[in-house]
C-alpha cells in the first residue's frame, strides 16, 4: 500500500487533467483532496482531477515551506468538503473550465454544487465534480483590487436547494449561461430540467439538450 504521508513537506510534481503540471510542497492531503504550496500560494486540488504526482527531480530552491494556512486547518483529516466549508467567505481564485478562472468567494456548499459570489457575475453555481483547483488569496488581497465595501454582496432571500438539478428546476423560464457561454448552445432560455438533462432554447430558437452531469458552471443573468 502506497503511503502518501512520506511525501508530506517535500516538493512534488503533479499532473492534472488536461496535462497541466504543478510543482510545490505537499502540505496536506486526504482521500479526496491534495494541497500544494508553490512558494506563494496554496493550491487545493480535488483528487478527482489528479492524474499522478511524484517527488520532484529538479528541486526549485525558490519554493520554501509555508508559514501557515490561509484556509484554516485543524487536527481532523482534511477532505474536499471540509476545505470548501473552510473557504467560505475567503477571497479565492477557482479554475473550472478551460483557461479561464473565476474570482470571488464561496457562500454555500451543498450536495453536488456550491454557490460562488463573483464581483463580475454575482451569484454562480459551481459543480463539485468539475472544480479543478482552488487558490485562496493572500490575506491582504482582494479581487480586482476592489474595496471590501465594493465586494459586499446582497444576500439571497430565496431558498437554495440541496442538488443542482433541484436548484435549476426553480429557474425554469429564465435566461441561463452554462460553462461561461463557451458556445452558443450553452446560452439561452432554460425550458426544463428532467432526467439529468436540461433543455435550453438558444437565441436562434433552437432546442438543445445538455447533460446536467457535464455542466460545470451556471450563471443566471
Amino acid at each position: 500500500m502506497n503511503d502518501t504521508s512520506t511525501l508530506l513537506g517535500k516538493q512534488i510534481d503533479l499532473q492534472l487533467s488536461g496535462d497541466k503540471w504543478f510543482t510545490g510542497i505537499l502540505t496536506d492531503f486526504g482521500s479526496d483532496i491534495l494541497v500544494l504550496f508553490n512558494g506563494k500560494q496554496f493550491l487545493y486540488f480535488p483528487m478527482l482531477h489528479v492524474h499522478r504526482f511524484h517527488l520532484s527531480i529538479d528541486i526549485d530552491s525558490d519554493i520554501l515551506p509555508p508559514l501557515g494556512f490561509y484556509i484554516a486547518a485543524d487536527n481532523i483529516t482534511i477532505s474536499y468538503r471540509k476545505a470548501l466549508m473552510n473557504a467560505k467567505g475567503v477571497f479565492s481564485e477557482i479554475h473550472v473550465t478551460g483557461h479561464n478562472s473565476l474570482h470571488g468567494y464561496i457562500t454555500n456548499v451543498f450536495n453536488d454544487y456550491f454557490t460562488f459570489y463573483s464581483p463580475v457575475y454575482k451569484f454562480m453555481y459551481i459543480s463539485l465534480h468539475h472544480l479543478k483547483w482552488l487558490t485562496p488569496y493572500t490575506q491582504n488581497e482582494t479581487p480586482y483590487t476592489l474595496s471590501h465595501e465594493q465586494l459586499h454582496m446582497s444576500p439571497k432571500t430565496s431558498p437554495f436547494y440541496r442538488t443542482l438539478a433541484d436548484q435549476l428546476k426553480k429557474s425554469e423560464g429564465k435566461l441561463v449561461v452554462f460553462d461561461g457561454g463557451m458556445s452558443p448552445e450553452r446560452i439561452g432560455l432554460l425550458k426544463k430540467v428532467d432526467n439529468d438533462f436540461v433543455e435550453v432554447v438558444t437565441a436562434k430558437g433552437n432546442r438543445v439538450f445538455l447533460k446536467l452531469s457535464h455542466v460545470k458552471t451556471v450563471y443566471l443573468p
